[in-house]
């Protein structure tokens, strides 16, 4: 039985929680931790979570001598990495919730941390857990529609104004960035996943055009330039109403995208397009032949990290996953602070390998106005 601590017990945990509930014979919840104690006892009692310990932080958890498997930590970003290494110090495996730290800096101590310990970090991209992304990924890997020539990325999100007056939200030194950090990681996760390489140069473009009580952007454009030739543009906001996402690949042969659709053209002797109807309907049977995941998202993600500590075998998204996906979203700000193009990979000795670089060279854009404690849980997960 996987002994699990929730560290960190905000709105994230409507979905941690419910997906450990998921596998009762394989692991169970024995410590809630929160800054504010009453929010984790609120989680203990909604849930029925009767044999959990509640803590007022994760230091007094692990001086307690609670026995710990696995730690989910879900937290502010700014102190993803500090915790996590505690908690590997102490021998405790942890799932860390996206983005997995702030800077390039913080996640190589975190790699080091699970080296020198000899546990295993895994990072929450639930989404590359989503039937539509899954097999997304194995049409790439079928050839059937060739190689990817352009992709198009659509993180898509709205936010109200008052989205920015919780405590830690829209501050470059909480929150480590707008939403090609926070809410884009999972899409710039996936592009990196179904493209199996990052990019060789980014050039982006950084604003803020709705939240004038955050210091963050709201939007970013940015576009990846791949050694293959290839190309791909990723926007990166929360000011798009529907809050549609999407990935859209210009293959060789035909466009892919998830959620799905395909759509493939020839060539007429003239160049002009004619409809490759042939292609469409094999690359639809081949889509319509792959079986779903037994489960999606959260739950399948703590599915795969609990496999992996009961057999010993590599999860799906490790630390080398997680740094990757920060990388991009580093070379995206760094490009978008600049106002110039930036080169992969990033060097230790880029002033952006730390947090404090990003911090002296982000931009600022409107002071942070209000600072509340709680914005309820109205509307999370919709």
């Amino acid at each position: 039985m996987i002994k699990i601590a929730i560290i960190g017990t905000g709105n994230i945990n409507g979905f941690h929680i419910p997906a450990i509930q998921t596998f009762p014979g394989r692991c169970k919840i024995v410590a809630l931790v929160d800054i504010v104690p009453d929010k984790a006892r609120e989680k203990k009692e909604r849930y029925g979570l009767h044999e959990a310990e509640v803590f007022a932080s994760h230091e007094e958890m692990i001086k307690s001598g609670i026995k710990v498997d696995l730690a989910h930590i879900c937290t502010p970003p700014y102190v993803h990495a500090s915790i996590a290494i505690d908690c590997m110090n102490a021998g405790i495996n942890v799932l860390v919730e996206k983005p997995m730290a702030t800077c390039l800096a913080e996640c190589d101590a975190m790699l080091e941390a699970e080296k020198r310990n000899g546990v295993q970090m895994h990072i929450i991209a639930q989404n590359r857990f989503r039937n539509q992304h899954w097999k997304l990924k194995d049409l790439v890997n079928s050839g059937a529609a060739g190689k990817i020539r352009v992709a198009h990325v659509n993180s898509f999100w709205w936010r109200g104004h008052s989205y920015y007056d919780l405590w830690w939200r829209g501050l470059w030194e909480k929150e480590g960035g707008g939403p090609t950090l926070n809410h884009a990681v999972h899409h710039i996760d996936l592009i990196n996943w179904i493209q199996g390489d990052l990019p060789k140069e980014v050039t982006a473009v950084l604003a803020n055009v709705m939240h004038d009580n955050s210091e963050v952007e709201d939007i970013s454009f940015a576009i990846l330039q791949y050694n293959d030739g290839s190309i791909a543009n990723v926007t990166s906001s929360v000011v798009h109403h529907g809050s549609l996402q999407n990935i859209e690949l210009q293959c060789e042969f035909a466009g892919i995208s998830a959620p799905f659709s395909v759509v493939s053209s020839k060539s007429l002797d003239s160049g002009f397009p004619t409809e490759n109807k042939e292609l469409e309907e094999k690359i639809e049977a081949l889509y319509a032949a792959m079986p779903d995941l037994k489960y999606e998202g959260h739950t399948a993600q703590v599915d795969d990290v609990l496999t992996a500590l009961e057999t010993g075998k590599p999860a799906l998204i490790d630390g080398i996953s997680g740094r990757r996906t920060i990388e991009l979203i580093t070379a995206i700000y760094k490009s978008g602070c600049l106002k110039e193009r930036t080169s992969l990979p990033l060097s230790k000795d880029d002033e952006f390998y730390t947090f404090e670089g990003l911090l002296k060279n982000a931009v600022y854009f409107y002071e942070k106005t209000t600072s509340k404690m709680d914005l309820g849980d109205e509307g999370i997960g919709v």
